[in-house]
Formats: structure tokens, C-alpha cells, sequence
């Protein structure tokens, strides 16, 4: 099988990257631009395999998409190139357009093209799956969970680009006959993330004896998923799920922001003591702008339809991640020191001249 991953060296991307080699064993072309967040040392392990093609391009030239179908010939794309960080977001929303909407447009209609003039052998088993996020639901109050037929209602710029994409998608699918997928998922962890996030950015500075920011009074919940686990997930979809059709991916593993800093510090306490608890460097900080409440996903339609399961839970996922940040200071220093060293991000101006700001 030969699939064109967008986005493969990225945090998700490099997951799914490693799984089609190692576990499907599929040809893959990974089409990436190699923005900051994209790693290539995060596909240190795969790339030198003979199944194994990189090629640095932006989903948004045509020339670049059109040239990718046409030498690789996949019979399957997974995308997931995105501008990704709701803080970045808040702070320059132009290149989350750019990339989430009308990259995904320029990729649906190259996809589109390729497909219609493919052999039969290739028509028949091409499909395409579009990866996104539970952010495009909105908030969700105390109870409740986002299933695949909850209305959406994005918050942020960031949600609102991916609720856009995802709806050209659906629109390619059911205008045109292009044989999607759509999948949308909690918040993912693990190795490999960039350390703007929060589990990596709260692990390097507990590491550095720097503070902890936890926004608002950190109650905000998120259902946590590993992204070993979503990769899986996403193999899964690609092979058996129905066409047309929209998968939630969940770890059932919800949590407070709070409490993902407090665990992460007790096991912190654990691996590397210092003078006093790595609790005691947490910050509580002016909250993001919009900040949605909580998410959480009913993931049943992917478990009993495809029979998949997450296979962390929290507490074993997030070890082990602490774990992988400890033992892998040189694939993460060069970005602390050259890329992003773990400011404040997402703050509207307003905010910080009104004195709320820190």
C-alpha cells in the first residue's frame, strides 16, 4: 500500500509515519513544508527505510500536491498538515487560514483529479482521511460528550480553520464522489511533541526550575489521548472505515489542567528530586482568551464499529512520556534554545495594557 502522509514530520504525523512502516508495512511519502513545530529527527528511526520518501513541500502550491500524486501514485493520503497551537492562533490567525482551509482545499482538489484518472486497480481501494480535532465542538459543560453528530461550534481561530476544512471535506465527498474520511480527536501527548504544548512545556520547565503556568484556575478539562494510540486509530479508519463516514478518537481519559501538572510533577518529585516539590513552581496565569471548558469524546462508534481501543491510560502514558523527555534532552534542547524557549503565548494586547497579563 502507498499512502502520502502531509505532515509526517510532525508530532501525530511522525507517529502514523513509523506505524505505516513498521507495522503496515506501506510505502509512504511524506509531504511536509518543515514549519517550526516539524521535526525530522522525529523520524530519525525511518529514514533511511527503503519504503520511506520525504519531500519538502507546502500543501498550499498546486505545482507541489499535483507532482507528489503523479510520482508517488498513492492509493491512500492521510493528512494531517496543520497549523495546530490555539495560542498561536489567538496571535496570528492568517497562517492557520492559509494552511488548515486552503491548503486542505488544494489538497482535496489534487486528491480529486488524481482520482478520477486513476487506474481502477487504484480508484477502488483510494481513500482519503482528513485528521482534526474535538475542538471544532466547542465546549462542553459538566456532563456530556462530543459524538460524531454533536453541532459544531468552534471558539478559537484555530478550531473555527479546522471546522472549515473538515466541512470541505465532507463537501468533496458528497459532491464529487471523493472517497473520504474525516476523524476527530481529543488532546494528544507523547514523545515527539513540541514543547509549546502543555505536557512537554510543563515537563522542561519542572526540569529547569521554571514556573509552571497553569491558565485560569486550571479546572479547564481535557480528554488525554496518547498519540501511539491515535496513530493506531487512525491505520484503523484508514483501513475499515466507511467511506463518507466521521470517526471520534478518545482516550476516555479525562483530566484537569491542574491535575496533568500536579501528576506530572509527583512523578517529576520521583525521577529527578530537587529541594522542594515540583508543585510548588506552579503558576496560575491569566487564561486564554475563549478558553473552552471541557472537552471529551464518546469514542464507542470507533470501538464497537472497528474494534479498536486505546491501549494507555493516563497514568501509564504519561510516565512514560515524562520518561521520554528525560532520556531525550538532545532531540528536544535545540528547540528550547533556538525555536521556542517555553514564553507565553496567546495573549490579546488589550489584556496585558489592561494590567491582566503576565
Amino acid at each position: 500500500m502507498r499512502v502520502l502522509v502531509t505532515g509526517g514530520a510532525g508530532f501525530i504525523g511522525s507517529a502514523v509515519c513509523r506505524h505505516l512502516l513498521v507495522d503496515l508495512g506501506a510505502k509512504v511519502l511524506n509531504v511536509d513544508k518543515l514549519t517550526y513545530a516539524a521535526n525530522l529527527n522525529s523520524l530519525a528511526s525511518i529514514a533511511r527505510h527503503v519504503a520511506y520518501q520525504g519531500v519538502v513541500a507546502d500543501v498550499c502550491d498546486p505545482a507541489s500536491v499535483d507532482e507528489a500524486f503523479a510520482g508517488f501514485q498513492p492509493e491512500a493520503v492521510i493528512h494531517l498538515a496543520a497549523e495546530s497551537h490555539v495560542d498561536r492562533s489567538i496571535n496570528g490567525s492568517a497562517a492557520f487560514i492559509e494552511t488548515n482551509v486552503v491548503g486542505t482545499h488544494r489538497l482535496l482538489e489534487a486528491a480529486l483529479k488524481y482520482w478520477r484518472n486513476a487506474p481502477r486497480s487504484i480508484k477502488d481501494r483510494f481513500r482519503f482521511l482528513h485528521v482534526s480535532t474535538d475542538e471544532v465542538f466547542g465546549s462542553l459543560g459538566a456532563d456530556g460528550l462530543f459524538c460524531e453528530t454533536t453541532p459544531y461550534d468552534p471558539s478559537s481561530p484555530y478550531s473555527a480553520s479546522k471546522a472549515a476544512s473538515d466541512h470541505l471535506v465532507l463537501a468533496w465527498h458528497r459532491t464529487y464522489g471523493l472517497p473520504t474520511l474525516i476523524s476527530n480527536c481529543s488532546n494528544n501527548y507523547g514523545p515527539y511533541q513540541f514543547p509549546e504544548k502543555l505536557i512537554p512545556l510543563v515537563i522542561l520547565n519542572a526540569l529547569e526550575g521554571r514556573p509552571l503556568p497553569v491558565y485560569g484556575t486550571g479546572s479547564n478539562v481535557r480528554d488525554w489521548l496518547h498519540v501511539e494510540d491515535h496513530a493506531r486509530a487512525l491505520l484503523l479508519i484508514l483501513a475499515k472505515g466507511s467511506v463518507g463516514a466521521t470517526y471520534n478518537v478518545g482516550g476516555r481519559n479525562e483530566q484537569t489542567n491542574l491535575a496533568v501538572v500536579e501528576q506530572i510533577c509527583a512523578l517529576m518529585d520521583g525521577f529527578r528530586p530537587g529541594g522542594q516539590p515540583h508543585r510548588k513552581l506552579i503558576t496560575f496565569v491569566v487564561d486564554r482568551p475563549g478558553h473552552d471548558q471541557r472537552y471529551a469524546i464518546d469514542a464507542t462508534k470507533i470501538e464497537t464499529q472497528l474494534g479498536w481501543r486505546a491501549q494507555e491510560t493516563f497514568a501509564t502514558g504519561l510516565e512514560k512520556t515524562v520518561r521520554w523527555y528525560l532520556d531525550n534532552a538532545a532531540w528536544w534542547q535545540p528547540l528550547r534554545q533556538g525555536v521556542y524557549g517555553g514564553e507565553r503565548l496567546g495573549l490579546i494586547a488589550s489584556a496585558l495594557a489592561a494590567g491582566t497579563g503576565t
